[in-house]
């Protein structure tokens, strides 16, 4: 591999940007694709399936054989709320791969001892966030049921390219807090993004369950295409 192309994949390493080192079979020739450039690359669909899947392989294209080599960075989930759910959430996450950040001001919730495998941040959303870099690998998800803490954080999480944003609360709560965000600035592409009431629709009614249906949620956006996984 040339010594360019090396450096350019760590440059986007670094950078938490995903990238794929394409190599042609028959003459072992390498090239990279980053991410900005999928969409205009001729093996664009192969492309998006293998950066969707984070997995490596071998495929067959009109060109000819090639193999692709994914770096996509690794996943992190961004919650706002050191809740019950949470508390089944986080682990769940973990063992899913992900780097899991807990924000909560509320000092009672927000301990180690209640969550003593993530890391806990017992600040506001407007201090917490910003340094941990919402990025298009973040999943963020607001559970606190209380706009003071929510709505900032959702407001973060909206004005950055996170690849999934969800809320809890009813259908009814749930038109309130549009309000609510509509009167910050927040147009109807962004209320879009958000995925409310939170998790997929299978009648969880305990905490674990409703981690459940979040977990399969964050993880059907991270892997399927758009369209398939609202």
């Amino acid at each position: 591999m040339r010594l360019t192309i090396l450096s350019n994949l760590n440059a986007e390493r670094v950078a938490r940007r995903p990238a794929v080192i394409v190599t042609d079979m028959a003459n072992g020739e390498h090239r990279l694709v980053k991410a900005a450039d999928v969409a205009g690359d001729a093996l664009k669909d192969v492309l998006e399936k293998h950066l969707r899947s984070g997995k490596s392989g071998l495929e067959d294209t009109p060109s000819g054989q090639v193999f692709l080599t994914v770096y996509v960075p690794p996943p992190k989930l961004v919650i706002t709320g050191a809740v019950h759910i949470s508390q089944a959430l986080s682990p769940m996450a973990k063992m899913a791969g992900f780097d899991v950040t807990i924000v909560d001001p509320r000092t009672a919730f927000a301990t180690q001892e209640r969550f003593p495998d993530v890391k806990v941040i017992a600040e506001w959303p407007d201090k917490a966030l910003p340094p941990l870099g919402v990025d298009r690998y973040t999943a963020f998800v607001a559970l606190t049921h209380d706009p003071k803490i929510d709505d900032p954080a959702l407001l973060h999480a909206l004005n950055s390219d996170c690849f999934y944003i969800g809320a809890l609360g009813s259908k009814k709560t749930h038109a309130r807090r549009v309000e609510r965000l509509k009167s910050q600035g927040v147009d109807d592409a962004g209320i879009a993004r958000i995925h409310a009431p939170i998790g997929l629709s299978i009648a969880a009614v305990t905490p674990p369950e409703i981690a459940i249906s979040i977990m399969a949620q964050i993880v059907a956006s991270l892997r399927q295409a758009p369209e398939a996984a609202r």
